[in-house]
């Protein structure tokens, strides 16, 4: 039986990503005094990605290692860098960048899943992109700080430092992989009397989002802080949907309205295991007391068992009318919120990431760009998970992700790659080797 034709995604694979990415990087505008510069900038921001890209837990040893003449070509051939800076040039010069001028790298990798059609399976309804945010702390320390930390006090007076970030993601109930998106620092400010918060680095990363995907269709999902009158109106004069949590000790009044409403609507489902899927949902609720209260739209979804026990129930209001044929979807779209904790906030931190690593702090701008490139490393990942059959095979044969990155570090520490398939090619040699995978490309 002849095999199979396998069709690779061109604009998806690691050549053309990394050309985009590289593109945008000689974009950025350098502040340097030009004949005083030993790098290219576009040489500092790509080797500390390309630090983050293999996984390694040290940017210093990392860089040393680039001192090797096999490291130093193979940080030439797959990246393109010219010269290699130390580690702590590195650090010094990215924190004199706007990290900022990375947003255009994320944006663009978007639309090139969406030019691919990928991005249409992600639609939980049509044209509506389920887009999940939460927060995240990613440095604390008692010691190392700078202007832009969040602090704690404690009770002792001790004061803690921390650096978090507003994270926003696409995802959807059937797919593992999730599509990040430029995300917004929760860090203080020059002049501000009030530190940052969660809240208000949302209302700044919505709007950055539409100007980002302007004619995109975004349901903002995300747990029961944001579900408030604010933010559910920052939302709406977006143009984006929303699909918030709602718990009963913080939505007083609408539990007690819905519990004097006779006209719930509902809808029980049995699934081949036996249990039974209740959803019971009802349109235009006021969401608090007020007299220009939001309207809203109720959903609460109960799963239980054949035995007849609940196992799991959730509420949430959305702004999309809800019907018999849709509250399915949407409880499961609520529901998959999580994997904006799981599948990238627990994987940046406990699968070979290093998220809390300190790489370096800096004075300004160096701890945010550490993490944006981090991102677009897990990235690029998440790309190959989704389009990339040569590394999935790969990703199949090696089994964990840490062992498969650990693989590569080492391959690269010994061998000089033509090319990131060259280097795919010899992690799968003696294991099948990949049939459908040109030397020559990538």
């Amino acid at each position: 039986m002849p095999r199979r034709s396998v069709k690779m995604k061109k604009h998806l694979d690691f050549a053309a990503l990394h050309q985009c990415f590289s593109k945008h990087l000689k974009n950025i505008d350098d502040p340097r005094v030009q004949g005083r510069c030993s790098y290219r900038l576009h040489d500092v921001f790509m080797a500390g990605f390309a630090c983050m890209f293999f996984q390694d837990p040290s940017l210093a040893h990392f860089q040393r290692r680039l001192e090797e003449t096999e490291n130093a070509s193979n940080l030439k051939t797959l990246f393109k860098v010219d010269s290699t800076p130390k580690d702590s040039q590195l650090r010094t010069v990215m924190d004199n960048i706007d990290s900022e001028c990375l947003r255009p790298v994320f944006k663009d990798y978007a639309e090139r899943l969406r030019r691919g059609k990928h991005l249409e399976s992600f639609q939980i309804l049509p044209r509506q992109h389920l887009c999940a945010i939460d927060g995240v702390y990613y440095h604390s320390s008692n010691n190392v700080h700078c202007e832009k930390c969040l602090t704690k006090t404690h009770k002792k007076g001790a004061v803690s430092y921390h650096h978090a970030m507003l994270q926003g993601a696409f995802i959807h109930p059937e797919h593992r992989p999730v599509i990040p998106t430029m995300p917004e620092a929760i860090a203080n400010t020059d002049g501000s009397e009030k530190q940052d918060c969660e809240i208000n680095a949302a209302k700044r990363y919505i709007k950055k989002l539409k100007a980002d995907h302007p004619r995109m269709g975004i349901i903002i999902t995300g747990d029961s802080l944001f579900s408030k009158a604010p933010m559910i109106e920052n939302v709406l004069e977006q143009g984006f949907n929303y699909l918030f949590v709602v718990k009963p000790g913080d939505h007083r009044y609408l539990m007690e309205w819905l519990d004097d409403c006779n006209s719930l609507s509902e809808l029980v489902v049995t699934d081949l295991k036996g249990r039974k899927h209740k959803y019971t949902y009802k349109n235009q609720v006021p969401l608090n007391g007020q007299e220009n209260a939001p309207q809203v739209n109720y959903i609460h979804y109960a799963l239980i068992n054949d035995k007849g026990k609940t196992t799991y129930r959730n509420n949430w209001v959305t702004s999309i009318e809800i019907n018999n044929r849709n509250v399915a979807k949407l409880a499961n779209g609520g529901r998959c919120r999580w994997k904006i904790e799981n599948e990238c906030f627990n994987t940046l931190k406990n699968q070979g990431y290093h998220l809390e690593h300190n790489f370096g702090h800096g004075k300004k701008h160096l701890s945010h760009t550490i993490y944006l490139l981090t991102m677009l490393a897990f990235f690029f990942h998440q790309i190959f998970e989704l389009t990339d059959p040569a590394y999935q095979l790969c990703r199949k044969s090696l089994g964990s992700k840490c062992l498969l990155w650990e693989t590569f570090r080492t391959l690269i520490r010994y061998f000089i790659f033509a090319s990131w398939n060259d280097l795919m090619l010899k992690l799968m040699s003696g294991r099948g080797g990949i049939p459908f995978l040109s030397k020559k490309e990538g």
